[in-house]
């Protein structure tokens, strides 16, 4: 992961946002909310970005190898019980 380019743009986008967002300028006032917006959405995108996709990630990633373990083990006694009749014969 490339965490450093992720927190650089954002706090680029951050600090170029914050004179907008703090209304100041003329008609500051009617584009400050907009400003909020933008970092706002800006940080929840880098929150997703950093914590929530890698976790979601790992949570599909473990329940991929728990299936891929569940039908080895399914195999294996089905494997078990075909054989099973052959030797008592």
């Amino acid at each position: 992961m490339r965490l450093r380019p992720i927190l650089m743009t954002t706090a680029a986008m951050i600090f170029g946002m914050l004179p907008l967002a703090l209304g100041l300028g003329e008609s500051g006032e009617t584009q400050a909310p907009m400003g909020r917006a933008i970092i706002g959405g800006v940080i929840t995108s880098t929150l997703l970005t950093l914590i929530v996709v890698p976790v979601i990630y790992t949570y599909l990633d473990r329940l991929a190898e728990w299936r891929k373990a569940r039908r080895g083990a399914r195999l294996a006694r089905s494997a078990e019980a075909a054989d099973a009749p052959a030797k008592s014969d």
